[in-house]
This record gives structure tokens, sequence and C-alpha cells, in this order.
């Protein structure tokens, strides 16, 4: 990196403005912009990263709470990574990688089972007027008709109207805030990949092949020691990580590109690697895009969360990783303990954070809800569907605005409008999961990174035709849950 210093032309005084240039610059210091920092700084590059909050890491990072590492919600990383990400990963964390078994419990008709599904406690927990119905619909799969135009739609017509109501629907307005009939079919496409009853049956009784749905990677110090790992190797390679350095505009018409920054900072690059959500860079760039590209960013939305993070004083609360709650009974949606994702002599004996995820809308009823208020609401969602009380130590609550893409009915013309828009920009390259508006994986996020990294070409070229190739292989993620 290298920092000189301009004379303002536009000020009467003469205002020095400070210019720092590297080869790349990196809006956002999540697992997609550390993970891409690193890789460019080890082909050699000099590398600027800019982050908003204090602390690198975005939504996979970790923090303390009462002696406890938690998370933003419930992460692992899923064993579906890529051999050479995964490889890369364990070189950095060595054991502290662990390879743990999943052990969550799912709420399906008033009832606990086991998570991922087992067929002979799935058998016994279904009402028997239930297991007819699901079989009925079964049998009578190929004979449904409809038009597929909405996710209550695909899902009704491929997996039958009981498992519909009973899982997805509930789920879906609890986590994007609309009906199924409202939502978008890619919305089924990208997030239920059992998406027939044969399927789903076949996942029960044998499992995923490679034991993929039953087994996960996490760190021992939390899942953001993932991030955190990167991050360290990237700065101990040269990368300039600025944290609490907001962006205020980019300029993309010149080469290089120039960010602007607090404190009169022009950062200077020949190319831009932002990870921040996509609508957010339409309102940042300069000059301004079309009207239609701001209408497009306008149009698209993020569902929020509040993360309600309860102390439980004496001990483990359940011996489970995770609790799923995709019924009315409560807004939360899933209920994880941190500690039982891992094996670490680190977390106390006494006491055990949990943590109960709330979707909701910035600006909203729950969004502004105060702690008290919110301790309330997750210990009566707690009794509403029997899980033990809270011992409660206290309560800390954080806030996310920008979580789950919204993939409302008629979401595509504005993204594609958008999208248009972010790819003729010369010199500016969008991915991640908010910077691609997608629902993706900690490790597609990082497969991303790798992937933009690889289009990189010395003296600042860009091979399009690569990202364009990588772009597709992107549109085909399915979450893995």
């Amino acid at each position: 990196m290298i920092r000189t210093f301009l004379r303002d032309s536009t000020c009467p005084y003469g205002r020095q403005v400070a210019v720092e240039s590297s080869d790349l610059l990196v809006l956002g210091a999540g697992p997609a912009g550390l993970a891409a920092a690193w890789r460019a700084a080890t082909a050699g590059l000099s590398v600027t990263v800019l982050e908003r909050a204090a602390d690198p890491g975005g939504m996979a990072g970790s923090f303390t709470v009462d002696g406890v590492r938690v998370d933003h919600g419930s992460h692992r990383l899923h064993p579906a990574t890529a051999p050479r990400l995964l490889a890369d990963l364990r070189g950095l964390l060595g054991e502290d990688l662990q390879t743990r078994h999943r052990n969550g419990r799912l709420r399906v008709y008033g009832r606990w089972v086991g998570f991922p599904l087992r067929a002979g406690e799935l058998a016994g927990a279904i009402p028997l007027a239930a297991v007819a119905r699901i079989g009925c619909d079964t049998v009578c799969g190929p004979l449904r008709r409809g038009t597929g135009d909405s996710y209550g739609a695909v899902l009704t017509r491929s997996l039958g109207p009981e498992l519909y109501r009973a899982l997805y629907a509930p789920y879906a307005v609890k986590l994007w805030g609309l009906a199924g009939s409202e939502i978008d079919p890619e919305q089924a496409r990208v997030r239920v990949s059992a998406d027939t009853p044969w399927k789903l049956a076949s996942r029960i009784v044998r499992g995923r092949g490679d034991g993929q749905g039953r087994v996960f990677h996490y760190p021992r110090r939390g899942f953001g020691q993932l991030v955190e790992a990167m991050a360290s190797a990237a700065v101990q390679l040269g990368v300039d990580l600025r944290t609490s350095t907001a962006v205020h505009t980019l300029r993309t018409d010149g080469d290089p590109a120039i960010a602007a920054t607090a404190g009169g900072v022009e950062h200077r690059a020949s190319r831009v690697f932002s990870t921040v959500p996509l609508p957010v860079l339409a309102r940042l760039v300069t000059p301004a895009p079309p009207a239609a590209a701001l209408a497009s960013a306008e149009a698209l939305r993020f569902r929020a969360m509040v993360l309600v993070y309860l102390v439980h004083q004496g001990g483990r609360w359940t011996t489970y990783d995770a609790h799923y709650l995709p019924g009315p009974e409560t807004p939360v949606t899933r209920i994880s303990e941190p500690a039982n994702y891992r094996d670490s002599r680190s977390d106390p004996a006494d006491r055990s954070v949990l943590c109960a995820e709330i979707p909701c809308s910035v600006g909203d009823a729950v969004w502004s809800a105060d702690d008290a208020t919110l301790h309330g609401l997750v210990t009566d969602g707690l009794a509403a569907v029997g899980l033990p009380t809270v011992r409660s130590g206290g309560v800390v609550v954080r806030r996310l605005p920008h979580v789950y893409p919204v993939y409302a009915r008629g979401f595509d013309g504005a993204l594609a409008g958008l999208e248009a828009w972010a790819d003729a920009l010369p010199t500016v390259t969008t991915f991640g999961r908010a910077g691609l508006f997608a629902h993706d994986n900690t490790h597609h996020a990082m497969a991303m990174a790798y992937a933009a990294v690889d289009a990189l070409r010395p003296g600042g070229g860009w091979d399009g035709a690569a990202w364009a190739a990588s772009r597709e292989r992107f549109r085909a993620h399915v979450v893995e849950d």
C-alpha cells in the first residue's frame, strides 16, 4: 500500500487529501472479503480491506458473553466445502477445526424429533392421520397439477399438501415474512434440496452417503475462529485491514477506482471487490446508477434478525446443539447452544449461553423491542414448546439488518436489472451472500472469493470470461442445512 497526499482543488483553502493506493481494494471483511484478501496477498498483490464494523468477520464472527464464545446465530462449516478450501482452513486452524456429529431437534406435529431426521423416531412422532395424508400425497404426486408460480405452489406440488402445511408454510412466514404464495419459486430451489417425498425419505432412511447430513466442521473457539485466522494470516502477508471504516462514496468511472472514507482519505485501486449488500452498493457508487437501477435496488430487501443471548446458570441447558421451531407458537426460529457445537476446555462448566434467532424487519416491533421485552418473548416461546426453563444469568441482544434476501414474487426482474448495472462497472466485482443477493453457506461465499482472485490477471487485468463461468456455477448453489 502506498500513501501520498494530494491538494483538493474543490477546497478554497487547499485541503490535503490522503491517497492510499493498492492493487486490490476489498469492501467488507466477512468470510468472502477476508478469503479474497488472503488469497490475493498470497499471490503477491497489495490489498486493502475496508470494514465498517469494529471487528472483522461479519455475521460469521464470534464474541464472548459471560465467558462463553458465541456466534451470530447458528453456523457450521459444511463437509461439502471444496477440498482446496477445506485444506487451507485446516492449515490455518489445525486440530482446532473439529469434525462433530449433529445433534439437533425439530418441533413437528407438537412433538420433538431428532434432526437430522431419523426414520424410526419420525414415524413414532407423526400422528397416524398425518402419516395417512402424507402417504396419500406421495401416491397422488404424479397426478398433482399446478403452475409452480410460487414457493408454496412448487412445494405443495412436489412434497404434497400435508408436508408443506406442517413444515414449510409456517417456516416461510417466520423466516421471510411472507406467505408461501407471495414467495418466488426460486426460493424453493435454493432452500429445499429434498423436494419430493422420495428424496426426503431416502435421506431419512439412508442419510447422505458421504455423511454430510450428519456431521459438520466447527472451530474449537467458535465459528469466528475461521475468519479470525484468515484475518490474521492476511495481515501477516501485508494486507491493510481497516475496521471501523465506512465507505462514503465509490467512484468507478476512472482507473483507478476511488473509495472515499472518513477523515478525507481516498483509497485507490485498479480493482475493487465488493461484498457489501448489492442494493447498498448502488447507493455508494458515483456517478449514480441510472434511475432504473436505483428503482431495482429499492425493490430488493433483506430480512433482518434479532439475536437474543440468554445466560443459563448451572451447566449446560440441554445436550442438543440446536432446536428448530418452524411452527407459529413462537417467533423464534432456532435456538442454538454454541458450547454443544464443540469440545473445548475453555467453556465454563457452571454456565452456558443460548442464542435465540428471531427474524424481523428493520424498524418493526421486534427490531425495536428492549432487552426485557425480547427476554420475555424468548422465555414465553420456550414454555410454549415444552423446552426447559432458562435459569437466567443475564441477556445480551444483537441486531443484524441484512440476513436473508427476500425472494418475493417478481424479485428476479429487479435483481437482473441491478446485476446488469453492477456487471457493467469497469473496475468492480461483486460477490458473497449479500454482494450477490444470494442464499448461500459460508463455504459458498469463500468459494466465490477464491474464484474472483483466480480471475485476476497480472498488471491489474481481469478475466471476464472466467468470472462469468464462475458466476454460472454459483447460480446452482443450494443451501446445505
